[in-house]
């Protein structure tokens, strides 16, 4: 099963965030699944690393705009890359060859990521497939965009999104909503 994970490039190793992210991937990991990150820096490169150095699958997607903007490469840990030309090319990528995604704290890209993939579901254009929102600038987020925009976003709409507070219930979560055949 492919797991899409969706983070932050600002991370560093030491750092909180970079810890979680690597924790996780070593879950992802252990338990058997592919994962799919940015390929690069950052939460996207501790999830990798967490999760090769347990064992699991890593496709690192990455993309020309990217390397123009800042010069970076793939991260150690991708064992396989796909490669796109845009940015808008990596990021439907990542959210068409997975099974289910969850993200991170992150910035702009990432808030990109989860809207266009939350769009994608509730259109019916992507089939239906978990996304895990982990920590609680997310859950306050969008409990801030339902209270001031709640008339456009109906109830079902809301229902295809989770929330978890952290790593381990997102797991948990996962494992409920997608378990690993």
């Amino acid at each position: 099963m492919k797991i899409t994970v969706f983070g932050g490039s600002r991370p560093k190793p030491g750092e909180p965030a970079y810890d979680d992210a690597y924790q996780f991937g070593r879950l992802l990991g252990a338990e058997g699944y592919t994962v799919l990150t940015g390929g690069y820096i950052g939460t996207m490169e501790a999830v990798s690393r967490g999760a090769a150095e347990t064992g699991g699958r890593v496709i690192g997607v990455t993309c020309d705009e990217i390397e123009v903007w800042r010069p970076v490469s793939p991260n150690r840990w991708v064992m396989e890359e796909k490669r796109f030309p845009t940015l808008r090319q990596r990021m439907y990528a990542l959210i068409d060859e997975c099974d289910a995604a969850l993200a991170l704290p992150g910035g702009i890209g990432t808030l990109a990521e989860v809207a266009a993939m939350w769009s994608l579901l509730q259109t019916g254009a992507e089939s239906s497939r978990p996304l895990i929102l982990i920590g609680s600038g997310w859950q306050r987020t969008f409990q801030t965009l339902f209270e001031s925009l709640g008339e456009y976003i109906p109830g079902e709409d809301h229902r295809l999104l989770s929330f978890a507070e952290d790593i381990e219930t997102a797991f948990q979560t996962l494992q409920r909503l997608a378990p690993n055949p």
